[in-house]
């Protein structure tokens, strides 16, 4: 078995208020078979995190309530339109990333109702890349 850090923090699939950073004091341990852990990543277990999505801007995606399995050792923005776990200003969020010619970031939803947005210098910041979700049936 492998311990995983559950982080009691909801990443909005819209949009969730993200006011402080995230410390290992705030994550509650799990423990996953490796064998089945494997099959997803060869990431180390101190860089993987689950979170639970909130919202429908990712549907069909990722579904509100579903579970996200985050790798912090994948931050940096190599590989655009993949999913990513991000604070913009101090919002937590999963979104598709796309890097801009104009250095800008494009922040994109699955849900064509919700409109993309662009980030800045600064104004965005990845905490891992969704590389597993979990949803019940």
């Amino acid at each position: 078995m492998v311990e995983i850090a559950q982080i009691d923090l909801t990443f909005g699939l819209g949009g969730a208020i993200m006011d402080e950073e995230i410390a290992d004091g705030q994550a509650e341990m799990r423990q996953f078979p490796a064998a089945w852990l494997r099959q997803i990543t060869n990431s180390p277990a101190p860089l993987l995190y689950w979170a639970k999505g909130v919202g429908n801007s990712m549907e069909p995606a990722i579904g509100d309530g579903d579970i996200i399995l985050i790798d912090r050792s994948q931050r940096d923005l190599q590989f655009s339109d993949l999913c990513w776990a991000f604070a913009y200003g101090q919002t937590a969020m999963i979104k598709r990333l796309r890097p801009m010619p104009d250095g800008g970031v494009k922040i994109l939803s699955d849900n064509d109702r919700v409109a993309p947005e662009v980030a800045y210098d600064g104004e965005l910041h990845i905490f891992g890349r969704v590389i597993a979700v979990v949803r019940r049936m």
